[in-house]
């Protein structure tokens, strides 16, 4: 196994300014903003966010949130399809917690002034998804449901004159207490920020949801801020980070060429929902019998025949038809990416679609319990950055803002018990480490390469090789750039070392050296922990069965 060795915290400047809140949250999504507005009933509330606050993953969200809010609909249905979705690594505890609150979630967020789609007679209009058996997404501007549902918080958070913001920073590591426990945070803002330079905020507790890790790879639906900030800070931080290895790759991004890199339009999949369909270049419909849900069978399975469809006629992207829709439902159901499409030459009205796969979600993240809490006391997590347990192997489509909805409020309710006591930080005598940011575009080769859609135990040591050699070469003085790209070697490092370990497929998780689903030697999750060292270290990974018997066989 050839995994890098990455640091042990970023090489910084000294914090030159100082500042306190009894809750810090880092991120500004679904998750980040429902945790602020909870939580400012039991303390101040600071929120950290790397760009504006409305400029996260959340409001790229296309296709909608999904709960069961039809009466013909139940949260058991809901339950049983995202269990089939997760390749039975889902918590099914997470699960029913997620299926059972996210309808009244949904309502909240609506009296908080979401306004969804509705039909005549003013019910909200439910569509669907791949993997879903029911109508219970809700969308909101027909595909622009992430961008309602961000408005609709931040004009709530900025309504809260007791949440203060700070835009434009990047949190660099956390700060920790003798016993291991959360201090506070070390974070630099950037020109635009409200204040400047690298400071320290304490905090009583943090809540991480900074997102995804999607630049790790060529292609992406993530923003560019999605450089997996807040998993590799955890992991630094001594944090549990669990099931790294199932990266989502949406099957139908839009293809721009093979020269076409960083983030990528969404073809979103309330479009098959609709009734488009996947054809290769003959026009041949190659989803009909491969799963009883055929074009919407659930999203790795659907991204693993488009790459077997690519490779057996060397093609790089298959299309989508949606010809039949019309002008005007085109126009009316998504008219964002109608507007995307013709703004890349292509008109869906009257045209094929070409699309691809690409990176789109995390399943894993830090692991947190019921109640988001991680390994490391005052630490807590949700969104896409937390393993909550409910995706397992592969997300369910539209499950995410839901989850993002249900554990952040979890999260408030937990803390509603008292918030723990303010610790003192305690001087960190770990070596800094940095990496050279001009790798960045090498490091999204290889991971695309070696850890992508389709991985062998060769293509991961590949790719874990020449990161190992990416990580040596000389940096420049600390800053952005560099801060961002260590962290993407530290999760990359910890991802190869899932991928590599995990001996069969499954899910979004697809090894052509072992093919086959094995539940007898693989049925549970891999933790990812960075063991405490002065110096750089391999991440080291746990195998956790689902089953009573324990398996020592994959350490």
């Amino acid at each position: 196994m050839t995994v890098p060795a990455v640091p042990q915290r970023l090489a910084a400047p000294e914090p030159g300014w100082t500042d306190s809140a009894d809750v810090v949250v880092i991120g500004s999504g679904v998750a980040g903003l429902t945790a602020a507005l909870k939580a400012r009933e039991l303390g101040s509330v600071l929120v950290v966010t790397k760009d504006a606050v409305a400029s996260g993953s959340t409001q790229w969200a296309q296709g909608g949130i999904a709960a069961a809010l039809d009466p013909e609909d139940s949260p058991e249905e809901h339950l049983q399809d995202t269990l089939v979705a997760g390749a039975g690594l889902s918590d099914p505890e997470a699960v029913r917690v997620l299926v059972t609150e996210g309808p009244e979630a949904v309502h909240d967020l609506i009296d908080l002034g979401a306004r969804f789609d509705t039909l005549a007679d003013g019910e909200i209009s439910l569509g669907r998804e791949g993997g879903h058996h029911r109508n219970r997404i809700a969308h909101a501007g027909g595909d622009a449901t992430g961008a309602e549902i961000e408005r609709a918080l931040v004009a709530a958070v900025k309504r809260a004159k007791d949440i203060r913001i700070i835009e434009h920073a990047l949190v660099l590591d956390l700060l920790t207490a003798a016993d291991g426990a959360i201090a506070g945070v070390t974070l630099h803002v950037m020109g635009e920020g409200q204040l400047d330079g690298v400071g320290a905020i304490r905090a009583r507790v943090v809540i991480l949801a900074s997102g995804g890790l999607g630049q790790l790879y060529a292609a992406t639906t993530n923003p560019s801020v999605s450089t997996g900030d807040g998993m590799a800070l955890a992991l630094r931080a001594g944090a549990k980070v669990r099931d790294l290895e199932f990266v989502q790759f949406h099957p139908t991004v839009l293809w721009l060429g093979k020269s076409a890199k960083g983030q990528q339009p969404l073809v979103s999949e309330a479009v098959r929902g609709e009734g488009a369909f996947l054809v290769d270049h003959t026009g041949k419909r190659f989803m009909l019998g491969q799963h009883e849900l055929a074009d919407l069978a659930p999203r790795d399975i659907v991204a693993k025949a488009i790459m077997r469809q690519m490779l057996a006629t060397g093609k790089d992207h298959v299309y989508l038809d949606a010809r039949h829709f019309g002008d005007e439902k085109w126009r009316v159901r998504f008219p964002t990416i109608l507007a995307s499409c013709r703004s890349h030459g292509i008109d869906p009205v009257r045209e094929l679609i070409p699309v691809a796969p690409a990176c789109h979600y995390s399943s894993g993240g830090v692991w947190t319990d019921l109640n988001g809490e991680t390994s490391v006391p005052g630490l807590y997590a949700c969104g896409e950055v937390a393993c909550t347990g409910v995706h397992g192997a592969n997300r369910l489509a539209s499950n995410s803002l839901l989850e993002g909805l249900v554990f952040a409020r979890r999260i408030a309710a937990h803390l509603a018990a008292g918030l723990p006591e303010q610790r003192d930080p305690v001087e960190d005598t770990r070596t800094p480490g940095l990496v050279d940011a001009d790798m960045v575009p090498e490091l999204q080769r290889a991971m695309t390469a070696g850890a992508g859609v389709i991985r062998s135990a060769a293509g991961l040591a590949e790719a874990g090789a020449t990161i190992a050699k990416l990580i040596e070469l000389p940096y420049d003085e600390p800053g952005t750039p560099g801060w961002e790209a260590t962290n993407l070697v530290t999760v990359s490092a910890a991802l190869i070392a899932a991928a590599t370990v995990r001996e069969e497929s499954r899910g979004a998780h697809w090894r052509e050296d072992h093919p086959d689903r094995d539940d007898r030697n693989w049925s549970g999750s891999l933790d990812l922990t960075l063991p405490a060292v002065r110096d750089r270290a391999v991440p080291k990974t746990t195998f956790v069965p689902r089953v009573s018997e324990e398996n020592d066989r994959h350490g």
